[in-house]
């Protein structure tokens, strides 16, 4: 048998904070049991123990969020016991199962939805970002996510992300320094800005929002770590690459498509920014089937 400590456990070894992750889930079983009970699972099923499979229905992916999944039965189940197929990261194939779980009937369907809903989506985010990565594959430049992300789920999905093969750019406003137009607007310029933000916080890590070669220059110039080529054209970027000449690490930015990639990453840039990982991306369609006894 399985215990919550043991999945916590899991969690933790994936670089997850069992605490956050545990609170998360507890909120979203609570939001569907709406403070009574789940009035079909009581009136069909009993508490004897049975064994479901969650299979992969439609179509190939990459999966992540198993041991999420796994917590929100045993947050729901008695005496659950797992037996994980795959592992995240894994790619998976119609057909394939996922996990299987044996514990109470009506307790596994219960918790069926909530952890369904957040293995698919964060599976769902894995599988998309692994399509961006296959198409950067023969360049240096790796893909990044941003805080284009679910309000609460942002840990989540950008562990989706690392398990979809991409890399996460920084986790909230406090991580590091992103001096954007906005930014620049209110400082009077592109060197005034990363000015202030370098005095104020000397030990961050200043990334400059800009919008043309000259601008990267006049940035990398100022000492910026790193330049956001935002809206730039494919010549425009190679132009970049060609003018900062190494003297700052360049993640290109804005509007970029799947049919893009993999000339965007042909220009020499380090990173793609690409927001559609976390907010565009469709869930991978997995099912909970409850084996005939």
């Amino acid at each position: 048998m399985s215990t919550l400590s043991e999945v916590r456990e899991r969690l933790a070894a994936a670089g997850l904070n069992p605490d956050e992750v545990e609170a998360l889930v507890r909120a979203a079983l609570a939001e569907d049991l709406r403070g009574g009970e789940d009035v079909t699972s009581v009136a069909t099923m009993t508490d004897d123990a049975v064994t479901a499979d969650l299979v992969v229905r439609a179509a190939d992916g990459v999966v992540a969020g198993v041991a999420v999944a796994e917590l929100a039965f045993a947050l729901t189940v008695n005496d659950v016991e797992f037996r994980p197929q795959v592992e995240d990261g894994d790619q998976v194939r119609r057909g394939d199962v996922v996990l299987t779980v044996t514990g109470s009937g009506r307790s596994l369907l219960t918790a069926e939805r909530t952890a369904l809903n957040l293995l698919c989506h964060l599976s769902g985010i894995a599988t998309q970002t692994a399509r961006w990565v296959t198409a950067v594959a023969d360049t240096k430049a790796q893909v990044r996510d941003t805080r284009k992300t679910t309000p609460l789920l942002r840990s989540l999905e950008k562990y989706a992300v690392r398990c979809g093969g991409g890399v996460n750019h920084r986790m909230g406003l406090s991580d590091a320094a992103l001096v954007k137009d906005n930014h620049v607007a209110a400082a009077g310029g592109v060197v005034a800005a990363y000015g202030l933000v370098r005095e104020r916080f000397p030990d961050l890590s200043v990334q400059v929002e800009v919008t043309t070669p000259e601008e990267a220059v006049e940035a990398v110039e100022a000492g910026a770590d790193e330049l956001l080529l935002d809206n730039m054209t494919v010549a425009e970027m190679r132009r970049a690459v060609d003018v900062v000449a190494g003297r700052a690490r360049l993640e290109a930015s804005g509007g970029l498509t799947l049919d893009a990639a993999a000339a965007v990453a042909a220009t020499g840039v380090d990173y793609l920014s690409v927001g559609a990982l976390t907010h565009s991306a469709p869930a991978l369609d997995i099912a909970m089937d409850l084996r005939e006894r």
